[in-house]
């Protein structure tokens, strides 16, 4: 495996399963532009720009890149030129969608487009295959949900990264510092643990851990807040860490303490309510049910995971109205959360893979609540 990406083989499958798929929707093909969608395909991260770069990827026959002859470049870190994929390349004159409807066989054709492509090359495509695409998203989701053991090995090393950055964290949370200052040092250990690069930070002390998606403010610490702080990055090939822990700066009050450990519990009993067979749904209301029963209904505010693996948010969604059935393979957060406006907030996020008989958790940080020395101000 390269650094960018897994072994071809790993694409090849994925390519077959795909083509498969296409046809027992009753599809002549794919067409997938660049985005999360190609780069699972085929380890391509190349960008859309105002030329068409597309996959065409027919039900039978053999799959063809439609590239622009400036952007060949853009292949080589790709598993494209390992793969037995037809390379039509093209210049400014050229009609690339013409060579697109040529890959598919002709014109008109049932197609399916990536949910990634955009409008300037959507509308044109259209016309020359005289039939408006559908999304491959249902022809694509299920592949992307269910993690092959490459991705699942992607996963766990990703969250042991994170695991790491969280160890770190204590020493960061010093009354009279910033959040932006925390936010700062974290992002550096992110990276320093492995991960390519930052995709998100959120420290969240005192009233403002009470808002789920505020990221770091000029706010300065300060002995007795509650913090959160939920961070995650990609690492290579591309796979997203995603995890949160709540820290006390000082022992909390008594009540805090409660309300946290009703919490601790509904996340342990969401985490364990995974297995193939039940449902999305049934999950997010393990952890809703627990944390209504202590009177805290109000509290949680948001769906209680989301599918990770490419994209940080991607299905699964674990929400209720989800009927959907999980799978062996399948990898999402557990997250619940407590938030009271004006005062704290807590939440508490693993990344768990869904394995024959039950979950299994890639970050394995404690779950209490961190306890962090108040000790001296930092200098200013």
């Amino acid at each position: 495996m390269s650094a960018g990406r897994f072994d071809t083989d790993v694409y090849a499958q994925r390519l077959h399963t795909a083509a498969a798929a296409a046809g027992a929707a009753g599809l002549a093909g794919l067409v997938i532009t660049p985005g999360y969608d190609l780069r699972y395909l085929v380890g391509s991260r190349a960008q859309t720009f105002e030329r068409l770069t597309a996959l065409v990827l027919p039900a039978s026959g053999e799959p063809t890149v439609v590239v622009p002859r400036l952007e060949l470049a853009s292949l080589k870190e790709s598993a494209l030129t390992e793969l037995p994929v037809a390379v039509r390349d093209w210049v400014d004159g050229d009609d690339p969608y013409q060579l697109v409807a040529e890959a598919l066989g002709g014109a008109p054709v049932a197609t399916a487009v990536t949910d990634a492509m955009p409008a300037l090359h959507l509308l044109p495509l259209a016309d020359v295959l005289g039939v408006v695409p559908v999304l491959a998203t249902d022809v694509l989701r299920r592949l992307r949900m269910i993690k092959d053991a490459a991705e699942i090995d992607a996963l766990r090393k990703a969250g042991a990264a994170i695991d790491r950055v969280h160890a770190r964290v204590p020493e960061f949370l010093v009354p009279g510092r910033t959040e932006a200052e925390v936010a700062a040092d974290i992002a550096k250990a992110i990276v320093d643990e492995g991960h390519s690069e930052v995709a998100f930070i959120i420290v969240g002390s005192g009233p403002h851990g009470a808002d789920p998606h505020h990221e770091c403010s000029d706010r300065e610490l300060r002995a007795g807040d509650i913090v959160v702080v939920d961070i995650g990055g990609p690492y290579e090939p591309g796979y997203n860490s995603d995890s949160t822990r709540t820290y006390s700066i000082g022992d909390p009050e008594p009540e805090v303490a409660r309300r946290y450990a009703v919490l601790q519990r509904a996340q342990q009993a969401a985490v364990e309510a995974v297995r193939p067979g039940i449902t999305a749904e049934q999950v997010d209301a393990t952890a809703r049910d627990l944390l209504a029963a202590e009177g805290l209904a109000d509290a949680f505010v948001h769906r209680t995971g989301h599918g990770i693996g490419l994209s940080v948010h991607e299905e699964p969604y674990i929400v209720a109205g989800n009927d959907l059935t999980l799978e062996e393979g399948m990898a999402f957060s557990v997250e619940p959360g407590v938030y009271f406006p004006g005062q704290w907030g807590a939440r508490i996020e693993d990344i768990v893979i869904v394995t024959a008989d039950g979950a299994l958790p890639v970050n394995n940080r404690p779950h209490e609540l961190v306890v962090v020395p108040a000790g001296p101000a930092a200098a200013g």
